[in-house]
């Protein structure tokens, strides 16, 4: 029961119409806590949201987690073939081992993006404070580096 209540808040709280994005929608994988697949779609030119499915292997933690962050993307220093930009925002996290037992908490995210120019891929890393609000308080860390292709 509490899975499903969770569940319905998260995508309740993250509805949004993705047929905004200027700059494609990219699909990839991250590696860290968790491990697993990351999806991004742009909504403007320095907003977008990102998405992650993985799995947590540390042992106290080894739980399925589900992310959505709405972020902001700050003039990075541009290059030859690429841009750094730095990316920070907000968002929620779901973590569940099975139907009975899960964790919710709200998200913040940090991070650094390189773009390249030739090709439509990014690579990232990110940092992500989250207070676990649900069903018991505390603070627990996510970081990830990854790599998404787009598709435009």
């Amino acid at each position: 029961m509490k899975i499903k209540l969770l569940t319905s808040i998260f995508i309740l709280l993250f509805a949004v119409n993705l047929t905004a994005q200027n700059k494609g929608l990219g699909a990839g994988i991250m590696f860290g806590d968790p491990t697993g697949f990351s999806v991004k779609a742009w909504l403007s030119d320095n907003q977008a949201l990102d998405f992650g499915l993985g799995y947590s292997f540390i042992p106290e933690a080894n739980k399925i987690s589900l992310h959505a962050d709405y972020i902001f993307h700050l003039d990075g220093i541009e290059y030859t073939d690429g841009k750094i930009p730095i990316y920070y925002g907000f968002g929620a996290r779901l973590r569940f081992r099975d139907s009975e037992s899960g964790s919710f908490g709200a998200r913040g995210v940090i991070g650094m993006l390189y773009y390249f120019k030739q090709v439509p891929v990014d690579l990232f890393f990110e940092i992500a404070p989250v207070f676990q609000l649900l069903p018991k308080t505390a603070l627990h860390f996510d970081a990830a580096l990854g790599a998404r292709y787009y598709f435009n």
